[in-house]
């Protein structure tokens, strides 16, 4: 049961869109729960625990841009909570929510580059340089709006090589040896251990994306949709997140 179905978007919600009415609240259920990329790691833990502590009850995970799934949820996707990496993301999807939106965990952006550092970068400043190739993700994304917040802030003006669609792609970009560097967040860097080399960035830490998550007015099981929110809330969900690097909301 603890088999995770981490998919694109749009192939997980066709996948969905048979059996969503299927099973019973509390028996050969299944909830379909839409998150930010940069959850990954933690959801899969969380989603594991709440399928071992609901027998017959499964958890399908969506992971992709906040902005991509704010939008899948305004159009009725099949889905019964939805985690997004900043308010402002969680806000457009308003007309969908169920409930009010719930704080659960804070982020930072850091500089990674690949674990050679081919660009012998020693600062964030060292990006505004032709000769420095870097990636962020696209600015309808929490990730990309929090990059560029940060590049003016430090006056670079030197644009990226490619705008991704979630900071996964970016780490990828950069772990792949396609880039000299990639603005991720704090908890990517860690998840990416050796692979990686990371830098802090000049004000980052004034910059905190904070996460919220809220059940969806389709869910067709809005008690268990509202039984993982408060999973992702309570202490062990903490606990969960913090081990992986995030910060309080």
């Amino acid at each position: 049961m603890s088999r995770r179905h981490v998919t694109a978007v749009a192939a997980t919600l066709a996948m969905l869109l048979p059996t969503a009415a299927c099973g019973t609240q509390d028996e050969r259920a299944t909830i379909t729960v839409l998150a930010a990329a940069s959850l990954t790691g933690s959801f899969t833990e969380l989603a594991d625990a709440f399928e071992a502590a609901h027998p017959g009850v499964r958890v399908r995970l969506a992971f992709n841009s906040s902005a991509t799934l704010a939008q899948q949820a305004v159009d009725g996707a099949p889905a019964d909570v939805l985690a997004t990496a900043d308010s402002a993301t969680m806000r457009s999807a308003e007309a969908a929510l169920a409930d009010e939106p719930r704080l659960f965990a804070s982020n930072t952006m850091v500089l990674v580059t690949p674990a050679d550092n081919p660009a012998d970068l020693t600062s964030f400043e060292g990006l505004d340089s032709a000769a420095v190739s870097y990636v962020t993700c696209v600015p309808t994304a929490p990730c990309g709006a929090a990059a560029d917040a940060l590049l003016t802030g430090s006056g670079i003006a030197a644009p990226p090589v490619s705008r991704e669609i979630d900071v996964k792609a970016v780490l990828a970009r950069v772990t792949e040896g396609e880039a000299d560097a990639g603005i991720v967040y704090a908890t990517d860097a860690r998840a990416a251990g050796t692979a990686v080399t990371t830098l802090e960035i000049p004000g980052a830490a004034t910059r905190l994306t904070t996460y919220p998550i809220a059940t969806l007015e389709q869910s067709t099981h809005p008690d268990l949709a509202r039984e993982f929110v408060e999973l992702v809330t309570s202490a062990t969900g903490q606990r969960t997140l913090r081990s992986a690097g995030f910060g309080p909301p």
